[in-house]
């Protein structure tokens, strides 16, 4: 059953950014951030964990999980650090996916030749 929810929450989170796209004609730009900075909201009334833990990787595959990451974290550090810990608790958790993700597209850049 979990992979139902999983598809259902997931799909509509998709949903929710299509419908950004077609119906009031939002930018990618504008979509992605709106998203995010859903997500960071929801963790901050605490809301976006107990939707990962009904719904699994439909809550954390989308982009919202990365707002949520970033919140979390900051919190988590915060409540160890102070103030200092708002800012280097947002890295911390969300360090490895943006590394990941800045090393692939180098080689990808550097093994396909783009088309033009």
């Amino acid at each position: 059953m979990i992979f139902f929810w999983a598809f259902v929450v997931g799909g509509l989170i998709c949903v929710i950014g299509q419908i950004m796209f077609d119906v009031f004609k939002l930018s990618p730009a504008h979509t992605l951030t709106i998203l995010v900075v859903s997500g960071a909201i929801l963790d901050g009334f605490g809301l976006y964990e107990p939707l990962i833990d009904f719904a699994g990787a439909g809550a954390t595959v989308p982009i919202t999980s990365f707002g949520n990451s970033l919140v979390h974290g900051a919190m988590q550090e915060a409540e160890k650090h102070g103030i200092i810990g708002v800012v280097t608790g947002m890295f911390e958790v969300t360090s490895s996916g943006i590394s990941s993700a800045i090393i692939f597209g180098v080689i990808g850049a550097l093994i396909f030749k783009p088309k033009g």
